[in-house]
């Protein structure tokens, strides 16, 4: 090989491995927020809201009453359309779909209140959990009986599977309604990782938790995310997102003021101001 030839091979290598680490620097990207703005009568909620969330992190979403967290939220799960921006999951625009839609895209969803399904045992609330079930279709309960059952025995082993792991198998013939607040946010969880989520959302989940429920709550998604669930939540207990989260991202006035590590976002004056004084 002549050393012309050489030097041009070099180069489709260098070139070749440049692409490698670009497109595996870009799947390490689950979600990417860009751009977001969403105003409600002259309100701007979100403004211009951009941050990203890497696979296999817990990051936290963090500000002061009146920050922009809930509408965001709201934004990147599908039940509010942004005025302008975009949202991918990994990948994928799925800016302006509907909230099943962006489901179906492995974003999964929790509430900071959980709606507690009425007339059913928590084994049944837990199956309404998977996604595109074959026993949805109409046509498939006649064309495809089998398919439909052995969808809905497997649906039911996870469930099994699922409520043991999460230690909450003992209220599986329990009336959903029946439940406290922290076990019915435990039922939560867990119905969410039957959908086997790219991305767990988790809306305040310590909210109107009592202090054991809590420290079980913050185990559980720890030990999610050490099994490779990727984890945005918003939280207003610090405490909570301190010790779990890594990084922080904090909104102010529908932006991003500033992400790091939660060591340094505590450390931020502007982080202090927002919500001692400046945060809206």
């Amino acid at each position: 090989m002549t050393d012309d030839a050489a030097r041009d091979t070099d180069a489709v290598d260098a070139d070749d491995a440049a692409g490698a680490s670009a497109s595996a620097d870009a799947g390490d990207i689950v979600l990417r927020v860009e751009n977001l703005r969403k105003e409600f009568g002259g309100l701007v909620a979100a403004d211009d809201a951009s941050f990203d969330v890497e696979r296999g992190t817990i990051t936290a979403l963090i500000g002061p009453n009146g920050a922009g967290k809930s509408t965001v939220f709201n934004l990147v799960s599908g039940f509010y359309e942004p005025d302008a921006g975009r949202v991918e999951v990994d990948g994928v625009d799925v800016t302006g779909l509907e909230p099943y839609e962006v489901a179906d895209h492995g974003l999964i969803r929790t509430f900071q209140t959980p709606r507690k399904l009425e007339g059913m045992t928590v084994r049944e609330a837990m199956l309404v959990g998977p996604q595109d079930q074959p026993g949805e279709s109409f046509l498939a309960l006649f064309t495809a009986p089998g398919d439909v059952a052995a969808a809905e025995k497997r649906n039911l082993a996870d469930a099994e599977r699922l409520l043991a792991e999460f230690e909450i198998d003992h209220l599986a013939t329990q009336p959903a309604t029946d439940i406290s607040g922290g076990q019915t946010k435990l039922v939560e969880l867990a119905r969410a990782m039957l959908a086997e989520p790219e991305i767990l959302l988790l809306d305040e989940p310590a909210a109107g938790v009592n202090p054991t429920l809590r420290t079980e709550l913050a185990a559980q998604i720890r030990r999610l995310n050490e099994a490779g669930t990727t984890c945005l939540l918003i939280e207003h207990d610090m405490e909570f997102v301190m010790e779990l989260a890594d990084p922080v991202v904090v909104l102010d006035q529908g932006s991003v003021l500033t992400q790091g590590s939660p060591e340094a976002v505590r450390a931020d004056d502007r982080v202090v101001e927002a919500y001692l004084g400046g945060g809206a």
